[in-house]
């Protein structure tokens, strides 16, 4: 049960997670946490079946999680394309709900990062 998790399993859990079986724990019903949390009691539900889930370790510098086999991210690999396609900066800074300095500021490390790889 969530409830009877040891220390290590607890540190685990997210900052929400921890709060709501606290909270639990202290005798509040699903709908008193749901409206403090200004969520739905079905939110709060599924929260404290989430959180008695058996979690893998969390991603090191030294174990990641899985090998990076593309340099870009996702928002790097979309601004080369709309800029090879032609698209003006000030035509993608909107789509991102930035300035056409910062389209190029993406696209020069991009670029940077694909002279690395």
């Amino acid at each position: 049960t969530p409830g009877r998790r040891s220390m290590s399993q607890a540190q685990s859990l997210r900052p929400l997670e921890r709060r709501v079986l606290r909270l639990l724990k202290e005798g509040i019903g699903e709908a008193e946490i749901a409206r403090r949390f200004r969520r739905s009691p079905e939110m709060i539900r599924r929260v404290i079946a989430m959180a008695g889930l058996p979690r893998s370790a969390p991603a090191t510098p030294a174990t990641p999680a899985m090998k990076r086999t593309e340099p870009l991210r996702p928002l790097e690999r979309r601004v080369l394309r709309w800029v090879q396609s032609g698209a003006a900066y000030d035509e993608i800074g909107p789509r991102f709900r930035r300035s056409p300095a910062f389209v190029q500021r993406v696209e020069d490390l991009a670029n940077y990062k694909l002279s690395r790889a």
